[in-house]
């Protein structure tokens, strides 16, 4: 069945089939499955995008041979501010996220390179593959980084994106959200996720969010309003932690199934 003739309750049921499957594992006593399933049907490309062979090593110090290294002085302060980045001011909500980078025992990742990306307030990627109807925004990029401080925290102020359309079936929409990346002490320790917001009408009905099953797991992917952050008549204000190991670990696009 190609996408395009796949309806919305075509997935919604093969969605709540996993689930289903999921909750009657966990009844039987199965430990949680807190990971992103790559092989997740659903989510008609990652059919053909997960592994399908093992792991080949790879030699971590021939890698960084040839991967460019990141300091306090090669990151400006300024990168995380993705509304002063084109010479105006970009339209939307604009918003400060900020949050803590954590180990599994709840200390501090200092000085971690953080990085994000996202569509503008109407749902779209400055990229030349991305040609849905919606506008451009002259005065906004979309990209934006920064390093963690010694409390472990990262902040950038940004534009609420907006949701938008993809090809996975027929009026399939991506709930609004923010790509995270993530890299550790050396190059090749790169993770990748994506945050969203509170109470996204579209959570139920994307493949990508339910690709993780586990729905505690799929909570820690979703930002907390926090008004005390927000700043009067300037910003609405958002936190969300990312916990790199142990049990509350924050779910990332390369785990394994």
């Amino acid at each position: 069945m190609s996408a395009d003739a796949t309806s919305q309750a075509d997935i919604d049921k093969e969605i709540a089939a996993i689930a289903d499957d999921y909750e009657a594992s966990q009844a039987a006593g199965a430990t949680p499955e807190t990971r992103t399933r790559l092989d997740y049907p659903p989510y008609r490309s990652s059919l053909l995008r997960h592994p399908t062979k093992d792991p080949v090593q790879a030699d971590p110090e021939g890698a960084e041979l040839w991967a460019p290294a990141f300091g306090v002085r090669d990151v400006d302060p300024l990168e995380a501010d993705l509304t002063i980045q084109r010479g105006g001011e970009p339209i939307g909500e604009r918003m400060v996220v900020t949050g803590r980078v954590l180990d599994g025992d709840g200390r501090p990742v200092r000085h971690q390179l953080v990085e994000i990306w996202q569509a503008n307030a109407g749902g779209r990627y400055i990229h030349q593959r991305d040609q849905h109807p919606a506008p451009l925004d002259p005065h906004f990029v979309g990209m934006g980084r920064c390093l963690t401080d010694a409390e472990g925290r990262y902040r950038f102020t940004t534009i609420k994106p907006g949701p938008y359309p993809w090809r996975n079936h027929h009026n399939a929409w991506r709930p609004a959200h923010i790509h995270f990346s993530l890299f550790g002490t050396d190059f090749t320790q790169r993770l990748v996720t994506q945050m969203y917001f509170p109470g996204d009408p579209l959570f139920g009905l994307d493949p990508i969010y339910q690709s993780i099953v586990d729905p505690a797991a799929r909570e820690r992917l979703v930002a907390a309003y926090d008004h005390d952050l927000t700043q009067a008549e300037w910003a609405t204000g958002y936190r969300w932690d990312i916990v790199l190991t142990g049990a509350h670990r924050t779910p990332v696009e390369e785990d394994p199934a």
